[in-house]
């Protein structure tokens, strides 16, 4: 879209950016294209990269992630708004684009940050409830 999609980070995701620089050096893509240097990495690449690692078409894409996390800060953490986070709704009135400037980056850094606590505490063993078909009537 041109403009530019302002996203706060936790510090866990700082910590990996920081630990992933000296593979990565200075580029300006953290994920350039084996092919192109001076791109990112396309889907297809985000792709190929899930399954070499083995998982399978039925159990993730690249845009899973994304539902995924939409609908956990939704349903999990209580995060309703958080479409402003994922993409940058523009405005589409010109006027509307001019006035409306808010990008409500308090609220989302709380909002990455508890996303991180999260992964955190499934990784380290969180409870999982297992749902039982038929249990709910």
């Amino acid at each position: 879209m041109k403009e530019p999609h302002i996203v706060p980070l936790s510090s866990q995701a700082l910590a990996v950016l920081r630990g992933l620089q000296p593979l990565t050096g200075n580029g300006r893509y953290l994920f350039p294209s084996p092919r192109t240097p001076g791109r990112p990495l396309s889907d297809n690449g985000i792709l190929s990269a899930l399954r070499r690692m083995g998982i399978a078409k039925d159990e993730m894409t690249g845009h899973g992630f994304r539902a995924m996390a939409r609908t956990v800060l939704d349903e999990v953490l209580g995060f309703a708004w958080i479409s402003s986070n994922i993409t940058r709704n523009a405005v589409k009135n010109p006027n509307g684009r001019a006035y409306n400037r808010t990008a409500h980056l308090p609220e989302r850094k709380k909002m990455m940050q508890a996303w991180a606590d999260y992964l955190d505490t499934l990784k380290a063993g969180a409870q999982v409830i297992p749902i039982k078909r038929g249990a709910a009537k």
